[in-house]
Parts: structure tokens; C-alpha cells; sequence
């Protein structure tokens, strides 16, 4: 006798996650292991393992399946009842994208890729140009399918992929917010930095020493080295699923933080995903729930915790230790000074919590341009020089450090950028709530102790996976809907009334 239709859905899913963790696991190794030239070999690989978890994510058999279980979905618990849901969401995104698009996509993002580390290498944006130009007409494709089967816009269809539920209504109004306060909340911390500058920072730091701070920070924090590594890349990210993470950073010899700094982003992506409900770990719905949650939890440790005066107080002895310096630049205040230096840079990765922002607000504007067709690939160089100087007031030098810093675009993820920003304002109102249900944090932290804050995570963010969408957890966890008052009642205590309270003392 046959299993029930909703236990042959979780072997099918089961199997198809097995190829999720292959690819995901392939696509670390092109970025930190494979050689250049190997690209085009890759491409094959993941096109090939892209186009069976396509076929198997959308044979009829898949759908009678679904069928009969949701004709008897009363026996179903509500987890199997969410599980279900999210099944048949990865059918209906997978059905209305032909399997000859996915292949081509998923090569020409591969060759992207390659072509992009190498115009970096080389500070030439043309040599990217043309493979970029490629994958945009491929993802404009997507999305137009995807948006005619999903009954939604083009560009709120791929965002959809990334954080289901989200629509571009919601980023607009949480931008429009953001830009009634930002630039003058900007202008107004920098003054008040400028009246009190740090101590300039001195000392050596060789790659090996800081490689091995941050493995002690990350062990700190949780991760587990017996089911996750640290390397190096060009661009920092996370890969891997539940029970085999691959972290990487970039490591500067001449600044002791942004390879930490780095790390502690990936980290919290990865405590994130290693923290997923384990009974459902093989099923949607114990996948992550969406790349705007998960950067509201990687943002939350690199921005809010190891930012904080706690983090620095715990993490101070161990700049001793590691890198041998002392003296009154390296005293507590002058670190936390430096780490929450409110500055506009080019660079994204090392943008403080106020501009970070104003830099995915660019991209965001661009992306929409490139794919509506309004802006030319070979025209995205100065269209990324002109809004930077609007926005920030800066011009990049080159294109390394413009249109060049980020592979998003590279490898087709066009809609995931807003997750930033929307992350940082979730972020934020995760924790009001938290340090409210944990009133002794700033002690536990100060003695590098994580564990309050990991529970609290655990019970309201990580062991929930897919079950309900962003907007529901949020209110579940804060009592409130999605909204950026918080975030803004932070960074305006934070940079400019403790910075006042700091300055009287």
C-alpha cells in the first residue's frame, strides 16, 4: 500500500533538497576553490543539476500529489498545512519559468561571474558589460513569466522570489520614510563626530592574526566549525544549508575590522540558517523565510550587536591579544568611536547603519531602470556615478569601487537588494523586543556571552522557518506591524542623543 499523497510530497521535497544543497555547495566552490578558467565547466554542472530540480519540481505527478493532499488537508497538521503551501509556491514559481530559460540563465550567470571578478581584477568595466547585458535580458524574461503567472508586476514578482510577500508598495513606503530622515540625521551625526574625532588607529594586521580573531569571535557567537567553515572571497556571503554552512570575508591587512566585521554579517546569516526548525529541515517550510529576514538577522549582529558598546567592551581584550596593541586609540570608546564612524563611502559592505541605506536605495532605482529597458547596460557606470554623487555627495573614482562592487547583478539577483534595507528596519524593531524580554543583554554581551540573544532569536525568528510570512513573525515577535519607526528611534539615540549624553560625560 502507498503512502498518503502529502508523505510522497515530503520524499519528493526531500530529494529536491538534496539538489538544493549540491548546487548551493557548487556555487561556494566556484567562488572560493574553483580556477578561473573552469567557468564555463561549472556553468554546465549547475545548469545540469538546475534543470533536473526543475523537471522534478514540476512533473505532473507533483501536482496530483499536491491535489489530493489539499483534498484531505483536514488531516493535515498546520505545519504539514504550511509545508504544503509553501510547496506548491516553489511548483508555481518553477511551472512558470521554462526549464530552457533556467539553463540559460543559470550559464550566462556563471560567465557573468567569472567576467566580473576578472574587470575587478582589471578596473575594466567593458570586459563585464556584455555578459552582464546578457543575464539582464534573461532575468527580464523571468520576470515577465513570472509576473503573468503570479498575477503580480514584473520587478514584484522577482522580489516575491526573494521575500515572498513583500511587494515594491512596501519598499517604497519604507524608502520614502527612511528619506525623510536620513539625510539630515546623517548630516547631524557626522557634525557631531567631526566636534570629537577618534584617536587614529595604529598597528600591523596580518591576514593569519585576523583570521584567527574572528574564528574566536565567530566560536563566541556559536558557530560551529564541526558543520561550517570560514574562507576567503572577493565578496563576502553565506552557502550551504542547515548542517553544512560555508562562511566567507574579504581580509584587509589594513583595517583590523572589515574582514571581522564581515565575517559577524555571514555569521548571523548562518546562525540563521543553522538554527531552522530540524524536524522540517528537508521541507520548505523549514527553509529560512525570505532574504529580507535573513539580512534583518545578519544585520542585527554585524550593525546592532557588534557594534555596540557591550560587543567593544568584550571584544577589546582579544585586539590585545591578537594584534599586540595598546595605548589610549585603543581604549574602549575610541573602538566603539571608529566601528560607528558615520561617514559617506563608496563601498557598501563597509557603509555605517545610516548611509547603508542610501547605497541599496541606488541599486534599487537601478535595477529597475536596467530592467524595464529605461537604462542601457553600457550606461550603468555613470548612471551609478551620478546617483552616488546625488545621494551621498561622493563621485567613485573608478568602477571597482562604483557599478563593480557587488556580484548580485552578476549572477541574475536582481530584486534581492531591497532586502537590505528592509532588513536593517527589521532588525530594528526585532530588537525593541528584545532587549526588552532580556533586560540583563548588555551584561551577557559585555562578558561575550550570546546565549540570551540566540534563545530569544531561536523562539521568535529561527525555529518558525517558512510557517507564516515576514509581516506575521514581525507581529508575532514585536507585538507591531512592519514599520520604520523604529529603526529611526535607534539610529537617532544611538548617534545623536548617546553621543551628546557621551560628550557631557
Amino acid at each position: 500500500m502507498s503512502a498518503p499523497p502529502y508523505q510522497q510530497l515530503e520524499q519528493e521535497f526531500k530529494r529536491l533538497h538534496a539538489f538544493r544543497g549540491s548546487l548551493s555547495l557548487l556555487r561556494w566552490d566556484a567562488a572560493v576553490m574553483m580556477p578561473r578558467g573552469s567557468a564555463d565547466v561549472r556553468g554546465e554542472q549547475l545548469a545540469a543539476l538546475e534543470t533536473e530540480y526543475h523537471a522534478l519540481l514540476t512533473a505532473p505527478r507533483i501536482t496530483r500529489l499536491m491535489d489530493r493532499a489539499q483534498a484531505n488537508i483536514q488531516v493535515l497538521s498546520d505545519w504539514q498545512i504550511a509545508n504544503l503551501r509553501e510547496m506548491r509556491r516553489q511548483r508555481d514559481h518553477a511551472i512558470a519559468t521554462p526549464v530552457s530559460l533556467i539553463s540559460r540563465l543559470t550559464k550566462a550567470a556563471s560567465r557573468a561571474e567569472a567576467r566580473w571578478l576578472e574587470a575587478r581584477q582589471q578596473g575594466k568595466f567593458e570586459l563585464f558589460a556584455p555578459h552582464l547585458e546578457e543575464v539582464v535580458n534573461l532575468v527580464r524574461d523571468k520576470a515577465a513569466l513570472l509576473g503573468q503567472a503570479l498575477n503580480l508586476a514584473p520587478y514584484d514578482a522577482l522580489v516575491d522570489e526573494f521575500s515572498p510577500g513583500i511587494t515594491t508598495a512596501d519598499i517604497d513606503a519604507m524608502f520614502k520614510a527612511l528619506s525623510r530622515r536620513l539625510p539630515s540625521l546623517i548630516r547631524e551625526a557626522i557634525a557631531v563626530q567631526e566636534s570629537r574625532p577618534p584617536l587614529a588607529l595604529t598597528g600591523k594586521f596580518p591576514p593569519s592574526k585576523q583570521k584567527a580573531l574572528i574564528v574566536e569571535v565567530m566560536k563566541a557567537v556559536g558557530f560551529p566549525f564541526d558543520r561550517g567553515r570560514l574562507d576567503e572571497s572577493e565578496h563576502p556571503f553565506t552557502e550551504g544549508v542547515s548542517g553544512d554552512m560555508r562562511v566567507t570575508t574579504r581580509i584587509d591587512p589594513n583595517d583590523v575590522f572589515s574582514g571581522l566585521l564581515g565575517a559577524l554579517h555571514e555569521t548571523g546569516h548562518a546562525m540563521y540558517d543553522l538554527g531552522l526548525p530540524q524536524e522540517w529541515r528537508d521541507q520548505p517550510v523549514g527553509r529560512d523565510r525570505g532574504m529580507a529576514l535573513e539580512e534583518s538577522q545578519s544585520l542585527l549582529i554585524e550593525m546592532t550587536v557588534c557594534r555596540s558598546r557591550p560587543f567593544v567592551q568584550y571584544a577589546q581584550p582579544l585586539l590585545a591579544k591578537h594584534f599586540g596593541v595598546g595605548g589610549p586609540e585603543w581604549g574602549a570608546e575610541n573602538v566603539y568611536a571608529h566601528l560607528n564612524r558615520v561617514k559617506r563611502g563608496l563601498i557598501r559592505v563597509d557603509a555605517d547603519e545610516l548611509t547603508y541605506p542610501l547605497h541599496i536605495m541606488l541599486r534599487y532605482e537601478l535595477e529597475k531602470q536596467l530592467l524595464s529597458g529605461e537604462l542601457a547596460v553600457r550606461n550603468l557606470p555613470e548612471a551609478w556615478n551620478a546617483g552616488m554623487e546625488q545621494r551621498l555627495g561622493i563621485r567613485p573614482p573608478s568602477d571597482v569601487e562604483g557599478c563593480l562592487q557587488d556580484i548580485h547583478w552578476a549572477v541574475g539577483s536582481f530584486g534581492y537588494f531591497p532586502s537590505y534595507a528592509l532588513g536593517a528596519v527589521i532588525a530594528a524593531q526585532l530588537y525593541d523586543s528584545l532587549r526588552a524580554d532580556v533586560p540583563a543583554l548588555d551584561e551577557q554581551l559585555a562578558r561575550g556571552e550570546f546565549s540570551g540573544l540566540l534563545d530569544w532569536l531561536r523562539t521568535n525568528v529561527y525555529s518558525l522557518g517558512s510557517k507564516m510570512l515576514v509581516q506575521d513573525l514581525l507581529k508575532g515577535a514585536t507585538g507591531k506591524p512592519l514599520s520604520a519607526t523604529s529603526f529611526i528611534r535607534y539610529v537617532e539615540a544611538k548617534y545623536l542623543e548617546s553621543a551628546e549624553s557621551s560628550a557631557a560625560a
